[in-house]
């Protein structure tokens, strides 16, 4: 099997979030990463679920976000 490197940015704050979550289930952040690609390459979606409730600041970040992918 070849390997490959993938490089994300994440914001701080959400990586010590994730990465936390991850430990507390005895997981590195590659196997956690990897169970989620293996997921959504054996099911051919993508295993969220979108029916949260986002709190009014994850709202302005997403839109600023949106706003600054579409500016480019």
């Amino acid at each position: 099997m070849t390997t490959t490197n993938y490089n994300i940015r994440l914001d701080q704050e959400l990586r010590d979030r994730a990465f936390s979550v991850f430990e507390s289930y005895g997981l590195t952040p590659s196997q956690a990463i990897k169970l989620f690609l293996n997921q959504v390459a054996e099911t051919n979606t993508v295993p969220l679920s979108f029916d949260y409730q986002a709190t009014p600041s994850a709202i302005i970040q997403e839109g600023d976000s949106l706003h600054l992918m579409a500016a480019k």
